[in-house]
């Protein structure tokens, strides 16, 4: 299936005056970003996003092979690392409004702090999910230690990123801001502030800035709704320009480079590495190890910090390949050690 960009206004070639020995062509700057939409807004969306796949889903014939010869768990040795996978837990730091600080809950559950607010991304804090063996690590912030949320940001709706009995502890005039088509999801649960987002729209909340862009995945919740509601990472932007990256769940390829072009500077990278084998299966929707870094670099990220690996076993790769395979690549990229934030669960950095 052919990708279609759906991005606004594409930067464009200047073509340097003169003969030879005139400046190389160089790209335009990328178009300003959109206006904030409001709050809350109710829109109309389309009944289906499957032309924004990059890829097509998986055929009979790959569901047949994977019936064959798939596989969803490591072997022995494999699961043999569980009681080292990396977790310790600390109580949150202070911070203030002018601090960027993320906590890493596990999975792709963070906690950041970034222009004065607690936001929360893909906040899952259940043992289990549906279809999937039960945590190998708990989470790394018990519910009642956190700061109270201003926010939450959703990437899509498989249910290692939705978690209903989660979202049930918030308070419903919590703020969601959530993909295209997932708003029926939130207002069914009586939520009163969500706000949903196409790529490369933004809304504001107390100043900050938050950015709906692309990602290399797909959506699927029931038996009846694939892509019917779309996919994507965040961007977050504080008041005095600290840029965060969340990824959400994504394969590699093209949409990095232009997320990093039309949001330059972004402080951190919070990028996917586990769930990656058997790659013949699972290459189009997940990056591995060095995948995410590369991906990093094309965002022009100063830092990166791992996630989506060492909580849930969605896939066969070893429990710790993952951590091992993204310092190996981080070095070979010649990025500093310090940029690379290889945190245990539970931990927490701040930008100094």
């Amino acid at each position: 299936m052919t990708q279609r960009t759906h991005e606004p206004g594409p930067a464009t070639t200047t073509r340097a005056a003169g003969g030879p020995g005139a400046p190389a062509p160089r790209a335009a700057p990328s178009p300003p970003l959109a206006e904030p939409r409001p709050l809350g807004e109710h829109r109309v969306w389309p009944r289906t996003f499957h032309d924004r796949l990059t890829a097509p889903l998986p055929g009979l014939g790959a569901l047949a092979r994977f019936a064959r010869e798939g596989a969803v768990r490591p072997g022995p040795d494999g699961l043999a690392d569980i009681p080292r996978l990396p977790y310790e837990p600390a109580p949150l730091p202070r911070v203030g409004t002018r601090t960027l600080a993320v906590t890493w809950a596990g999975h792709a559950s963070w906690i950041v702090r970034i222009g004065g607010l607690t936001v929360l991304t893909d906040p899952v804090w259940s043992r289990r999910i549906l279809g999937t063996p039960a945590r190998v690590t708990p989470v790394g912030v018990p519910w009642e230690d956190l700061p109270r949320v201003d926010a939450v940001v959703v990437s899509h709706n498989h249910y290692d990123h939705l978690d209903a009995p989660t979202l049930r502890r918030l308070p419903r005039d919590t703020p969601v801001f959530a993909p295209a088509g997932l708003g029926a999801w939130f207002r069914r649960r009586r939520f009163t502030r969500v706000t949903e987002l196409d790529w490369w729209e933004g809304a504001e909340l107390v100043g900050t800035r938050f950015d709906f862009v692309p990602a290399h995945h797909w959506s699927k919740r029931t038996l009846t709704d694939t892509c019917r509601s779309l996919w994507g990472g965040w961007v977050l932007t504080a008041p005095d320009g600290q840029r965060l990256y969340f990824a959400g769940d994504t394969g590699y390829g093209h949409w990095f480079s232009r997320i990093g072009r039309r949001y330059p500077g972004i402080d951190l990278a919070l990028m996917p590495i586990g769930a990656y084998e058997p790659r013949w299966w699972l290459s189009d929707v997940h990056c591995d190890p060095e995948e995410a870094v590369r991906a990093t670099l094309d965002l022009g990220a100063r830092r990166m910090a791992p996630m989506h690996w060492g909580t849930f076993i969605l896939s066969a790769e070893p429990v710790l390949e993952p951590l091992t395979r993204v310092r190996a690549a981080w070095e070979k990229a010649g990025r500093e050690p310090e940029e690379l934030w290889d945190m245990p669960i539970g931990a927490s950095r701040v930008l100094e």
